[in-house]
């Protein structure tokens, strides 16, 4: 008799004596004779919660020349009403420490599976609790519905000791399940919620974050949406100004619009767009190690949306949308997969907005983002004939600052000296006014435009041409150096005019229209 036998013996005539419970362990040697197959129950001091299954470690000292770890899961075989499959150890990843164990299911280690559900497969059958012993040597294990369990549950520890579990029905509670171990007559209750995980299938292992968020995530430089229902592509790219602290123009976004237009980004309307792919999970799994065939059954092999995100680490990520279709339990949804990946995903319509995403979703309604001190010149000519020409100079160039103020500046309009706090006032509301809507692609009309502003900006030196035509009673259209864009209403244009017309005078500029 070894050393454990002699100590849980012991242990049961002391529990024994204080009236507390009972302990008992089982050895029967396989047929074969390869292993030795133990089956154990330690009973706590209320009697009720028992370890079902452990492996300890022999006692007296350890064996310096032993590669044995006790206590550690090998392998576990799972065997449900749906399906049968086999929990294996990975292989050690670099940078884990050196006693790190985890798990994956045989013949899908190529596949991202769910690493924290599948590591409950083994820890939680390791040192099994249960809620309460039912039966000691029962002779009817039917009525418990463990003669025809609907799952079994093999465990191999790295030690070689084996352990079968038979899970049977549902206890009255509810919240607990009969268990017993092949060839100990003992029946036990066991917490639902530590047996549920072994109820999946392999389908339900799958991890459904398509592309985790990294722990530093990198800068998106471009993002490119490629889609069947839109004849041009939405891209969206890095703006390299947002590295440089000193410049204060554009919108609070980092990223700006290059197709199918130029236009600045709503940041709180286009984040979701432009890194939306990272941390993007799914709401289920349709097929993992897909074929060709299953990518193609599956609307993938031409996919109706392609997201291509590339970063500034090198890394490239393609995001390949079906057309839409409707599932019974998550409404309208698309089939997505990332390019060269090997499991297709189900997703509703509220995960992939890059399906449905328009220019003017995204798009920042500011027409004019430069700073006011970043303006080097500045033109304005209105249809009634009035005329102004802007020139701004930092009256010390040397000198660097983190702000500047209408004292910093030199202006002058027309050739004359011209009060710079009063040009602020003029350009402030000209920056005050928001597009109504893109107007791309529209016909620039052939009539004088009622206004056209021209300006430089001295941190881009880009010059931009606005010209503002009337389209309607109520609408104004503006074309960015040639090209029909916005629209804006027209009560704005006017009172561009209304204050072009007062420059030269102390009248208040106008900053509110109808």
């Amino acid at each position: 008799m070894n050393k454990t036998a002699k100590g849980l013996i012991a242990l049961s005539a002391v529990l024994v004596l204080l009236g507390g419970g009972y302990a008992a362990l089982r050895l029967t040697e396989d047929k074969g004779g390869e292993s030795e197959s133990t089956s154990s129950s330690q009973t706590s001091e209320s009697g009720k919660e028992v370890i079902i299954i452990s492996d300890p470690a022999p006692d007296g000292p350890d064996d310096p020349n032993s590669s044995i770890r006790y206590g550690v899961v090998k392998t576990v075989d799972v065997k449900n009403e749906k399906e049968t499959f086999h929990v294996v150890q990975k292989p050690h990843q670099e940078g884990d420490p050196e006693d790190t164990v985890r798990y994956t299911i045989d013949g899908y280690q190529d596949v991202n599976m769910n690493d924290s559900v599948i590591g409950t497969l083994a820890h939680n059958a390791n040192e099994l609790t249960s809620e309460d012993v039912i039966a000691e040597n029962c002779t009817d294990i039917a009525k418990y519905g463990l003669a025809n369990p609907s799952l079994t549950i093999d465990i191999e520890y790295e030690s070689g000791r084996k352990y079968r579990m038979l899970v049977g029905d549902d206890a009255p509670s509810g919240d607990a399940a009969y268990v017993m171990i092949d060839g100990v007559n003992t029946v036990y209750t066991v917490r639902s919620s530590a047996l549920a995980n072994y109820r999946n299938t392999v389908r339900e292992l799958v991890e459904t974050t398509i592309l985790k968020s990294p722990d530093e995530t990198p800068i998106v430089k471009t993002l490119k949406i490629e889609r069947g229902d839109i004849d041009y592509d939405i891209v969206i790219k890095y703006d390299e100004k947002a590295d440089d602290s000193s410049y204060t123009g554009g919108t609070s976004s980092a990223h700006i619009m290059v197709e199918p237009t130029t236009a600045y980004l709503a940041v709180e309307r286009s984040t979701a767009i432009t890194t939306g792919m990272f941390g993007l999970y799914a709401n289920d799994v349709y097929i993992a190690h897909c074929t060709d065939a299953d990518i193609a059954e599956a609307g993938l092999s031409d996919p109706f949306c392609r997201v291509t995100m590339s970063c500034d680490d090198g890394n490239e990520y393609v995001l390949l949308l079906s057309e839409q279709f409707t599932d019974s339990e998550y409404g309208k949804c698309y089939y997505g997969m990332l390019e060269g990946g090997n499991v297709i995903f189900i997703l509703s319509e509220d995960k992939v907005p890059w399906t449905t995403v328009m220019p003017v979703d995204i798009a920042s309604k500011i027409f004019i983002a430069s700073y006011v001190w970043n303006i080097s010149d500045l033109s304005v000519e209105c249809s009634t004939g009035e005329k102004a020409e802007f020139k701004l100079a930092k009256k010390n160039p040397n000198e660097k600052k983190d702000s500047y103020k209408a004292e910093d500046i030199n202006t002058t309009k027309n050739g004359e000296s011209y009060d710079s706090e009063r040009f602020r006032q003029f350009y402030g509301f000209i920056i005050s006014g928001n597009a109504e809507s893109f107007a791309l692609g529209e016909e620039i009309p052939s009539t004088a435009p009622m206004v056209k502003l021209k300006y430089t900006d001295s941190y881009t030196g880009e010059t931009t041409t606005l010209e503002f035509y009337e389209k309607s009673a109520m609408t104004a259209l503006i074309a960015v150096n040639g090209e029909a864009k916005f629209t804006v209403t027209k009560s704005f244009v006017e009172t561009l005019m209304h204050n072009v017309q007062i420059l030269d005078t102390d009248e208040e500029f106008k900053t509110t229209w109808k």
